[in-house]
């Protein structure tokens, strides 16, 4: 990596990416220095970078004096009082902050030290791997698979027979892709997940024996999908688990057979989804969202606080708890229940208060 790379010109990183229309503004400060660290706020120094959008940090900036500051366009005057920081203007600091750190400071995988393939990975000899594919030690690799260019098998990985795997694709230790998978490009596989385990199918007698009935489908997973640590997406009974292109999962989270998920989603850790079920695209859900099977989610919905969805949600919007509402009632909901002990004694006392009153008048 060239030291440009490493340690950035301020006017640099301006001109990268304000053709993107990330960057619209470059003002006041050095724009000649060179960026040592992109740091927080809090431990930020005189030569590093930092990515701020809200005011409150603004006196805590006055006393560090980083370099750089990105900051958004409604803020910038305010900002402006940094007299020794060059401020880089963004329509939206998230955005910004996400692929300025990817040019400059993601990770570098060729840093662990491992290239080409190392004499303890075991690899099938009909497999046909890229000439640029890295294949880091103990990983195994099994008959007709392929892989394509820039691709990484990282440390104790597994990917069995069959499987298909496109261009600058990382596979992270210890994970398994199982047979006949297909993976696209820019697809990250966290540590520890299985793509392509058992799915979940039985059949039982009448004494309630278990049969199970073979999964003989596969998964697909579309471009730029990312599994954090330990998922588990399950191939499908006879035809494809599908993760659509952008998708992004945390860390546990299970797919079962046969489900679809749309495009660009992100979903949080220790989501379930049960067989069959088809998540639209740019769906969200918090931490520990459960989706029943056979249902149809639309785009663009959100799931909050442990949403239980039992149903098909056919109209896009933000929806939680269990049973499943839209956000708005959930919460005027939530208010009353948090008061329900209090309202239920003011609902006795007014029984008998209207008991004592009924019998006064009583000859």
């Amino acid at each position: 990596m060239q030291d440009l790379e490493k340690h950035p010109v301020i006017s640099e990183i301006f001109k990268t990416f304000q053709p993107l229309g990330l960057l619209t503004e470059c003002l006041g400060g050095d724009a000649s220095k060179k960026i040592l660290n992109f740091s927080a706020v809090e431990t930020a120094g005189e030569q590093d970078l930092v990515f701020v959008d809200k005011v409150e940090y603004l006196e805590i900036l006055k006393l560090k004096k980083p370099a750089c500051v990105v900051v958004s366009e409604k803020n910038k005057a305010l900002f402006s009082e940094l007299k020794d920081t060059t401020l880089l203007v963004t329509p939206y600091v998230p955005l910004a902050h996400a692929h300025i750190r990817q040019r400059y400071a993601g990770r570098d995988y060729s840093e662990s030290g491992w290239a080409q393939v190392h004499a303890s990975a075991v690899i099938h000899e009909t497999a046909r791997l890229h000439p640029t594919v890295v294949v880091e030690p103990r990983a195994v690799i099994g008959a007709r698979v392929q892989i394509g260019k820039n691709s990484r098998i990282m440390a104790g990985a597994v990917v069995e027979n069959d499987v298909i795997i496109g261009d600058d694709t990382i596979l992270q230790p210890n994970c398994v892709v199982g047979y006949k998978c297909l993976l696209g490009n820019q697809v990250l596989i966290g540590p520890g997940s299985i793509v392509g385990s058992e799915g979940f199918g039985f059949a039982q007698d009448a004494k309630r024996k278990s049969y199970p009935i073979p999964q003989t489908g596969i998964v697909v997973i579309e471009d730029r999908v990312r599994l954090g640590a330990n998922n588990c997406i399950d191939r499908a009974a006879f035809q494809e688990t599908r993760i659509g292109a952008g998708t992004k999962l945390d860390n546990l989270c299970h797919v079962a057979h046969n489900v679809q998920i749309g495009e660009d989603c992100l979903l949080t850790a220790m989501l379930c989804m049960a067989g069959s079920t088809k998540l639209g695209n740019r769906v969200m859900t918090s931490g520990q969202t459960g989706i029943l099977d056979h249902l149809n989610i639309c785009d663009d919905t959100i799931f909050l606080h442990r949403a239980g969805v039992s149903k098909d949600v056919e109209t896009p919007g933000a929806y939680a708890g269990l049973p499943l509402l839209p956000l708005q009632e959930y919460m005027k909901n939530a208010v009353v229940m948090k008061n329900a002990v209090e309202l239920k004694q003011r609902v006795r006392d007014l029984e008998k208060k209207m008991e004592k009153n009924q019998s006064s008048k009583e000859p």
